[in-house]
């Protein structure tokens, strides 16, 4: 007899921070393609016009613990549960380290490290007892630094030593939290470009040609990430836990 393949996440129940633009609309794409169930949270940035009638959506300001909790118990109500968080709240400044300001401090150590805190606290309020899987994003950046903006890179090397830990204590519960170190075409990597200016941007470009085994040039969110991002959402991810992976065109080696 044959038959249609199931799809990957039939049936699985989604969250999504930051699903409004980048790799979190790309997730929420690929997670719907491949059968989930979605609840989009977002902020300041309204739903995508190709995805907002696909899933519920709901405004969430991922800094707020109470904002937090609330757009969780609503999702889980939607959906009946929680099985995944892809969480993708979170942003990119530059800045230099000697001229640092508490207030560029504070925008992205709140945005990228305090926001997957609260939103992984979340999650396991609703996954304690039958389980499920957490995907943080995580950034190369975290694991080498960047002088051009040593905020970010301090906040991810903080997601990341916050993944290892909570996969540790909440193993126990059936939770596998990873997180994914992408170097995909994003807001943030156009943030890059505009700081650098428009010279010492064809300069970087060169260079990701000559040093990224795989292209040369940064992925795109929902081809060269999504099938990443179904596959730590599936079963199959069910053993992996407290791994950062990196899906980098081999511009960085994080195995090595």
């Amino acid at each position: 007899m044959s038959g249609e393949t199931p799809l990957p996440l039939a049936g699985r129940r989604v969250v999504v921070t930051g699903a409004a633009g980048g790799i979190g609309a790309a997730a929420v794409s690929v997670f719907l393609t491949a059968g989930a169930r979605v609840v989009g949270l977002f902020h300041s940035t309204p739903p995508p016009d190709e995805l907002k009638e696909r899933c519920d959506w709901m405004a969430c300001d991922a800094r707020s613990r109470d904002s937090v909790t609330t757009a969780f118990d609503r999702a889980a109500a939607i959906l009946g549960g929680l099985d995944v968080l892809l969480n993708a709240a979170g942003t990119w400044r530059p800045g230099t380290p000697e001229s640092l300001s508490d207030g560029e401090f504070d925008v992205i150590v709140d945005a990228n490290l305090r926001a997957t805190i609260l939103t992984n606290q979340a999650a396991f309020e609703h996954m304690r007892h039958e389980g499920g899987q957490i995907i943080n994003l995580g950034s190369s950046e975290g694991v080498r630094g960047n002088p051009l903006a040593p905020h970010y890179a301090a906040a991810k090397a903080g997601v990341h030593a916050w993944t290892r830990s909570v996969a540790s204590a909440w193993g126990r519960n059936g939770i596998t939290v990873n997180a994914l170190a992408p170097a995909v075409r994003t807001p943030g990597a156009d943030r890059l470009w505009d700081h650098l200016g428009e010279e010492r941007a064809a300069a970087f470009r060169q260079n990701l040609r000559t040093t990224m085994p795989l292209r040369g040039e940064l992925g795109d969110p929902e081809a060269d990430l999504g099938p990443v991002m179904v596959f730590l959402a599936g079963t199959g991810a069910r053993f992996m836990t407290g791994q950062l992976i990196a899906v980098n065109g081999g511009l960085q080696m994080l195995g090595a």
